[in-house]
């Protein structure tokens, strides 16, 4: 009994921790709603060969974006098109993401790892190049994936995030998420922060629902990699979330 009251104790403790520490979207500046622009020519895709990431390669081609796609690994993108670059480099290491960067309209970032055994800082540091690269480069448009249960959205993974998914599998990978989103919130850049629910691989459908009130404190909602790739890829011509935190979820 003891151990289940202390194992609740520090699931509610970390969920509150991750609401105070990730961004709350009522503090940021809202554009008008609906406001469009111009589809980029040329974007930057980080975190290319995950799951999400390929999503973004292939649909963002099949919208005749020139995409860089920035890989440690280019051989695991598996992907090949006239209008697709690969480049090799490290999100660590600041000189490849600078390279990267440079002539890009926009970035679009699926960063992830799977380091979910102690602290890391790969989400945060990793962001901090982007950032710093696009301010350098003048690029201005970022949008970036991040998670439902950060920020305003804590607890909105559902019972079974909550209370086992996130105390006991990925604790260190959401708190830099909660790094992540601040850093982010912070720029100076034109940014969108997308939570999507679950990531599944199932088909995309087209259609989903996406606003500051996605998720469930009971159940876990769900998306699947392509439906949120496509979602990201609208963020780059519409303004009606810039500089907030969106859900996004079937």
């Amino acid at each position: 009994m003891r151990i289940l009251l202390l194992w609740f104790l520090y699931a509610i403790a970390l969920t509150v921790a991750l609401a105070r520490n990730g961004f709350r979207s009522k503090s940021a500046s809202r554009a008008r709603a609906g406001e469009k622009r111009a589809l980029p020519k040329k974007i930057l895709i980080v975190g290319a060969t995950g799951g999400t990431g390929r999503q973004l390669v292939l649909q963002a081609l099949e919208r005749g974006i020139a995409v860089t796609a920035l890989a440690r690994d280019p051989a695991k993108l598996g992907i090949e098109h006239a209008n697709l670059r690969i480049v090799q480099g490290d999100v660590l290491d600041y000189a490849s993401v600078e390279a990267a960067v440079q002539g890009q309209e926009a970035v679009v970032s699926a960063l992830g790892h799977k380091r979910y055994v102690g602290p890391s800082r790969i989400l945060s540091e990793g962001t901090k190049n982007i950032l710093r690269a696009m301010e350098a480069q003048g690029v201005r448009r970022f949008v970036c994936q991040t998670s439902l249960g950060i920020g305003d959205s804590a607890g909105l993974g559902g019972l079974y995030y909550t209370f086992i998914v996130c105390p006991f599998v990925v604790p260190f990978y959401f708190w830099d998420k909660t790094r992540q989103e601040q850093l982010i919130a912070e720029s100076r850049l034109e940014w969108v922060i997308v939570r999507p629910g679950q990531l599944t691989n199932g088909v995309k459908r087209g259609s989903y629902r996406h606003g500051s009130t996605i998720g469930n404190y009971i159940s876990t909602v769900c998306i699947s990699r392509a439906d949120a790739a496509d979602f990201l890829l609208n963020q780059l011509t519409d303004d009606t979330y810039l500089r907030t935190a969106v859900g996004v979820s079937w």
